[in-house]
């Protein structure tokens, strides 16, 4: 088990980035908090990818962003938000690779059924590219339990890099070009990634580690896939 499991920074060690900074920094890692990219992706297809959807009617979409919503973003936050108080985790902030153990299980169950319940649907009611986002989700926190063991990766970075990896995948099924959305991602991953560097809580490495899972999650789904 790696030196820096438990910890990153020591709890001593004073951040050298100005707080004006450090609150950037932090209202960026909420809005990209990696709960919600499986939605926000979601959504980010149906409206990237029309062609892939068309047929559905709105009812039928907005139910699909309800079951993505509830089983991959609601279960998971309800579980954790209930583990502070049972005492399994001691902050929200999770800032010990051994307190991310749990949380990650629970999650790993929530996205394994959401994958499992589109997967199960033939391809002409749910889109390709719907169900490699989804099983590349559900293979990525499988991943991130697993190195979770040695070291902290970070989980921000993971699900930025499953952003740039399905937006990568779309530009190979789409006849169209998608060049500038896999550009604004590349950019939002990076600033995703220094916004976690600036408030110290993971290592440079583990920030790396995460972009590399992210990506590659989402094309190997991609090749299982097709």
């Amino acid at each position: 088990m790696s030196e820096n499991q438990n910890e990153t920074i020591p709890a001593t060690a004073p951040n050298p980035y100005p707080k004006p900074l450090r609150f950037l920094a932090s209202v960026i890692s909420y809005i990209c908090h990696p709960v919600f990219m499986p939605l926000i992706m979601t959504i980010a297809l149906m409206y990237m990818s029309p062609n892939s959807f068309a047929g559905l009617t709105d009812k039928q979409l907005m139910l699909w962003k309800l079951n993505v919503g509830i089983s991959a973003v609601f279960f998971p936050l309800f579980s954790i938000m209930l583990m502070k108080p049972l005492g399994f985790i001691s902050s929200f902030h999770m800032p010990t690779a051994r307190e991310r153990t749990i949380p990650l299980m629970t999650t790993m169950i929530f996205y394994f059924w959401v994958s499992h319940v589109f997967n199960s649907m033939p391809n002409v009611t749910v889109p390709l590219i719907l169900k490699i986002l989804l099983l590349g989700n559900f293979w990525g926190i499988i991943v991130l339990f697993m190195i979770n063991i040695f070291t902290k990766v970070s989980m921000h970075t993971a699900a930025a890099g499953g952003m740039v990896g399905i937006l990568i995948v779309l530009n190979i099924l789409s006849p169209i070009n998608l060049v500038m959305p896999v550009f604004v991602a590349l950019v939002l991953a990076g600033l995703i990634g220094t916004a976690r560097i600036i408030l110290g809580v993971h290592q440079r490495g583990d920030i790396w580690l995460g972009y590399i899972v992210g990506i590659v999650v989402q094309l190997a789904a991609y090749i299982y896939m097709r």
